[in-house]
């Protein structure tokens, strides 16, 4: 079964979002200007066509607990779509075990998003980079770990050996890594520092990683053009740690959907059929605790 590991859904009456709601900014993945609109379950399935299931990743909500109610609602109301996700908590928060608590209650619930980095630029503007070196920070993943969530790190190459540090402290809470790390410099320098750091996650065995979300960097982007990163990860994790992610429809700026897939193939058609059915599905179904046969 096909399993988009890593999408997001909104809908701008259900549910406010500061950053779709914003007219004329630029973000590091580009223009968000025809992605401000509605993008609900209908239309992501149509786009992803082929797929059975999906992760829904957090989106930025002003109110993470409204965002992830709506989320539960789509998937009550939708049985035969298979839907998990990925909600925000802030980690370092006086009340995380409350509002670790309060997610639990949604059955759809099935981990944690608190980004550590995003870009260069914006790091600088947000401060989220210091979360690394906050002791609430890694007390809030132990309590995440307790609960049985996982959670979905999405950071910059920089940071990957503060990361592996804080997350070896927490051997067991299984790591997501959101976007195959963020290599946003794809300069020969920028590759070679970006698969030395990898090595930092990559040797912790409960980090898997995600092929998702290559295009923010690179509008511009290729099979061939991004197939030094995904040789990189391969050679770190191994196909069985590798896992399919959309980034829907924020890559949509880049992409159609059945481009990325076309590319994506492309990418692992010479890895053996059990690698491949890992890579498109069999990796998240266990990560993410997909019921299937």
């Amino acid at each position: 079964m096909r399993i988009d590991a890593h999408h997001h859904l909104w809908n701008l009456s259900a549910v406010e979002y500061p950053w779709l709601n914003e007219r004329g900014a630029m973000r590091f993945f580009g223009d968000p200007t025809s992605i401000q609109r509605d993008y609900e379950l209908p239309e992501f399935r149509h786009d992803a066509a082929g797929f059975k299931a999906s992760v829904h990743i957090q989106v930025g909500a002003a109110d993470p607990m409204a965002e992830a109610k709506w989320i539960q609602a789509v998937a009550d109301a939708n049985p035969d779509w298979l839907l998990r996700q990925v909600v925000f908590c802030d980690l370092t928060a006086d009340d995380v075990a409350v509002q670790l608590k309060a997610f639990m209650a949604l059955p759809s619930v099935v981990g944690v998003r608190q980004i550590v980095g995003r870009a260069p630029g914006e790091d600088a503007k947000t401060g989220t980079n210091a979360l690394l070196s906050d002791p609430k920070f890694v007390d809030g993943l132990k309590q995440a770990a307790e609960r049985g969530f996982s959670f979905d790190l999405q950071l910059l190459p920089e940071l990957m050996v503060a990361a592996a540090e804080v997350f070896e402290q927490v051997p067991d809470l299984p790591v997501a890594l959101c976007h195959a790390g963020s290599p946003h410099d794809r300069s020969q320098d920028g590759l070679a520092a970006y698969a030395s750091a990898m090595t930092a996650l990559a040797d912790l065995p409960q980090v898997v990683c995600k092929i998702s979300g290559l295009g923010m960097f690179d509008h511009g982007w290729t099979t061939d053009s991004v197939r030094p990163l995904f040789k990189t990860c391969l050679a770190h994790f191994g196909p069985e740690r590798l896992m399919f992610g959309s980034n829907f429809p924020v890559c949509s700026l880049s992409s159609t959907y059945a481009e990325l897939v076309e590319r994506y193939s492309a990418l692992t058609e010479s890895l053996t059929k059990e690698a491949q059915a890992a890579f498109w599905g069999d990796t998240a179904a266990a990560f993410y605790g997909f019921d299937v046969d």
